[in-house]
């Protein structure tokens, strides 16, 4: 049941009535609990979904940030009500009976991000026929930290409570709870992964788009060994009953702390190469196995699949660190060591490559492109993918430095060129070409989420049919093919602790 009268949309849903905003035509319900603030008694706890309300709940304004990492430079988040887990819903028509709903699940290196980025604003998706849901979820250690008490993989279960929020409320903003696809990119198309490949997330969604998917899962043996470093921190066990007595804030900071100390952790191996101190674990209960594992042995052979990577993945971070012009020699023989599934082999694969070539693409590789195509390729054989490239050059930053690179599929997927980050990566007045590539990449998303066929042909192992998104798009054999070949044998499982020297 809905309506729109002078003060904003009005819909009821199962927990209560919702005002929202017309936006641009677009009826918009923002900060919607999905479940209870996970403070007090439910720290570190599963989620629970959300109380009823009385009267009419006011949904104009984004609820408030989860707790997260300050490391990139985000503020202080007050985190005293615990209000975090909301949900954000842009819809075309609320009179509409059952539109496909897009569910967008933002990244941040399991470590930080908001539904509320202005990149993430749904407004010209949904203006082209689908529902559009944001949300939260429980971040860094607050998230992620593998203590003892406390549920493992805490962000992947707020987020199957969202995917449940949506499944019975959906309706009531127009959508269909049949169709829905679950998009996200970086830590997002992780997520995605994950969700693939856990029992409880299955039936909650029948299509999915992961963008840049990292291989970044964690065996339970390390992910206890960080946490207890977090801990020790703050000069405590592990324990979840003695960490719920600190702020989030505090917890997180003592995350950020583990963080900056990573190189000096050799039994942390990758993880501390690439100071990652948090991504989900393989439990064996909330997460069974690393997602390819799982997608080959029939795990989601019902959902379809989107998966992709950009070809220049880990320029924007060269970028951002100050890394371009100043690798070494030694660099790139430790990246290579510590990244390549056979160093020697992969200099020989490049021989035009100079060592800074060779150390952007082992961390390109290793950490999206061939997690990416791995998801593809494990799922094809029971189910149904499609894999795309995106080659097209970034124009920020004088458009000579971040190539195609990640983050550059966000403008492109929401079509907000001008918003946020987005400035750093498409420059202060986007060329044209931006938006007439946004608009395709947009119709294939919503093609897809629409009737599952988002305009070329699935992948399979003969032909490799990808989609290469460039200034004139079109569809080509997998291009990467020496870096595939190269990585073909190599496992991605879960990192590990390594012995002690």
């Amino acid at each position: 049941m809905s309506a729109i009268g002078s003060a904003g949309p009005e819909i009821r849903m199962g927990t209560g009535r919702l005002r929202g905003r017309m936006e641009d035509g677009v009826a918009v319900f923002r900060g919607v609990p999905f479940a209870r603030p996970p403070v007090g008694a439910l720290r570190l706890a599963a989620p629970v979904p959300a109380e009823p309300w009385d009267g009419v709940r006011e949904a104009g304004a984004f609820g408030p940030p989860p707790p997260q990492s300050r490391l990139l430079g985000a503020s202080g988040v007050d985190g005293t009500d615990g209000d975090w887990l909301t949900a954000n819903v842009w819809s075309p028509d609320l009179g509409a009976a059952r539109l496909p709903v897009m569910v967008w699940i933002h990244g941040g290196g399991y470590m930080y991000g908001w539904s509320g980025d202005p990149v993430f604003d749904g407004r010209v998706l949904a203006r082209d026929g689908v529902i559009v849901v944001t949300f939260n979820y429980r971040l860094s250690a607050e998230g992620f930290g593998h203590f003892r008490g406390a549920p493992a993989n805490r962000g992947l279960l707020d987020q199957v409570t969202a995917l449940r929020w949506v499944r019975d409320n959906i309706a009531a903003f127009g959508g269909d709870p049949d169709r829905v696809t679950v998009f996200g990119e970086s830590a997002g198309a992780g997520s995605i992964a994950a969700l693939m490949a856990m029992p409880m997330a299955a039936g909650l969604f029948g299509r999915a788009i992961a963008q840049s998917v990292p291989g970044l899962f964690f065996s339970a043996e390390l992910a206890a060994d960080i946490a207890a470093a977090v801990a020790g921190e703050l000069g405590l066990p592990p324990r979840a009953d003695e960490l719920a007595r600190l702020s989030p804030e505090r917890l997180n900071d003592a995350g950020d702390a583990v963080a900056d100390k990573m190189a000096g952790r050799p039994q942390w191996g990758r993880a501390a190469y690439i100071r990652s101190p948090f991504a989900p674990v393989v439990d064996g209960e909330v997460l069974p196995a690393v997602p390819w594992r799982s997608l080959a042995d029939g795990a989601a052979r019902e959902v379809e699949l989107i998966a992709g990577h950009t070809r220049d993945e880990y320029r924007l971070f060269m970028a951002i660190s100050g890394d371009s012009g100043q690798i070494t020699a030694e660099r790139a023989a430790t990246a290579l060591r510590e990244l390549a599934p056979d160093p020697e082999a992969f200099r020989a694969a490049h021989p035009k490559a100079g060592e800074e070539r060779l150390y952007e693409l082992v961390h390109s590789d290793w950490l999206f492109r061939m997690p990416s195509v791995r998801l593809a390729e494990a799922h094809q054989r029971r189910g149904r993918a499609h894999l795309y490239e995106l080659t097209w050059p970034a124009p920020g930053m004088g458009g000579e430095v971040l190539g195609a690179c990640h983050g550059l599929g966000l403008p492109l997927t929401f079509g907000n060129l001008t918003a946020g980050a987005a400035g750093l990566l498409l420059g202060q007045e986007p060329p044209p070409a931006a938006a007439e590539l946004s608009a395709r990449v947009r119709a294939a998303w919503i093609a897809f989420a629409t009737t599952g066929d988002p305009g070329w042909p699935a992948y399979e192992p003969q032909n490799r049919h990808t989609w290469v998104i460039d200034t004139e798009p079109g569809m080509t054999a997998y291009p990467e093919e020496t870096s595939r070949e190269l990585w073909a044998g190599h496992a991605f499982d879960p990192l590990t602790l390594r012995a002690h020297p």
